[in-house]
């Protein structure tokens, strides 16, 4: 069994920051890629941002050059930083990791989701 467990969400103004975090836990061998995605009331849902296991990263257009994405390996984390927030970036933001257990499977896991709301 795996588990991802994200923090950090909440409420803010718009131009503020958070910090999201998710730890994976449980039957892992290693991880590979690692991400966020984020779903707004009616809309589907979409890729934030993603990190390889040598930390390559991708981020989608909407939030490019203002959110970073980064793993700490021996912790088994993902962090989203999210600087100058708009009140479109109102979501629940989701973790995926890419994970291969130890009993050899490979599976992608999703994390129970964080709510993040940004006023104007």
């Amino acid at each position: 069994q795996v588990q991802l467990v994200e923090s950090g969400g909440g409420l803010v103004q718009a131009g503020g920051s958070l910090r999201l975090s998710c730890a994976a836990s449980g039957s892992i061998f290693s991880i590979n890629t690692m991400g966020w995605y984020r779903q707004a009331p009616g809309k589907q849902r979409d890729l934030v941002a993603v990190i390889t296991s040598n930390n390559s990263t991708n981020y989608a257009d909407s939030v490019k050059g203002r959110f970073t994405i980064s793993r700490d390996n021996a912790k088994k984390t993902v962090y989203l930083q999210m600087n100058s927030l708009k009140p479109e970036d109102t979501a629940v933001y989701y973790c995926n990791a890419d994970v291969i257990s130890t009993l050899w499977y490979r599976r992608d896991y999703w994390g129970q989701g964080t709510q993040v709301t940004v006023s104007s």
